[in-house]
């Protein structure tokens, strides 16, 4: 091997060397703040930054709401609404709802169209946690990574908790209690059950729709949610209680 090759390869393996310590480092810190976030309210997300400058720099007003509630003060009936409407099988599956990413999968092969949305609350709460709206494959992949590891370290009230906290609920409105004011005037466990169906209804575009304002659409979708919330039945943590 001459010099030219050596010192290409020298530069190969520094340029590998430092990828994964880079990589260790993102692990490590990653795995830092999922632990601290199992105790502490998150106090900033990468969404409502990215909003903030898509509102500064475009026609909408600048808004942020976001205040965060403990679950007994966000209610039951926000917390039914959200497993109604976007995870049935919340409180049963790790994280994961291989059915529905089977027969999302099944059904984009059969009809050539992208798969549909098969996301659970866990892996939403992933993606709400560190990422930003942009979809990639690399994304996914450390969403799936993150899920794994709210599922292993965090209990399932604590991924509701944090959920529906953070989740973007209209333009500039993030969380439960913010979305409950914003939309209500009333605090988020004082919703009915058909307000906060009506909420969770405008997901997943909820700048598009606004919950005291429902579209046919969105009054058709709160009304099923209204209708089978209730089924769910007791939320393990309130047994406890």
């Amino acid at each position: 091997m001459g010099k030219t090759g050596k010192a290409l390869k020298r530069k190969f393996d520094n340029l590998r060397s430092f990828l994964w310590k880079i990589s260790i480092l993102a692990f490590q810190i990653s795995l830092f703040f999922i632990v601290i976030y199992r105790i502490i309210p998150v106090p900033i997300t990468p969404l409502p930054i990215v909003r903030f400058f898509e509102q500064a720099f475009g026609p909408d007003p600048i808004r942020l709401k976001k205040d965060w509630e403990p679950i007994e003060k966000i209610g039951k009936n926000m917390c039914l609404a959200a497993i109604t409407s976007e995870d049935p099988k919340f409180l049963h599956h790790v994280g994961f709802d291989f059915e529905q990413i089977w027969d999302s999968l099944n059904k984009s092969i059969k009809k050539g169209k992208k798969p549909r949305g098969a996301s659970t609350i866990t892996q939403q709460t992933a993606k709400n946690l560190f990422f930003t709206p942009s979809r990639s494959w690399i994304r996914k992949i450390l969403e799936v990574y993150v899920t794994i590891c709210l599922e292993t370290l965090w209990t399932k009230k604590r991924i509701l908790e944090v959920y529906l906290n953070i989740i973007e609920m209209g333009n500039g409105v993030y969380g439960s209690e913010s979305a409950a004011q914003f939309y209500f005037h009333k605090p988020s466990n004082k919703l009915k059950a058909s307000e906060a169906a009506a909420i969770v209804a405008c997901f997943p575009n909820p700048r598009r729709w606004k919950a005291n304002q429902p579209t046919r659409y969105i009054k058709r979708k709160q009304g099923v949610i209204t209708r089978f919330m209730y089924r769910i039945g007791e939320l393990p943590w309130e047994e406890k209680d």
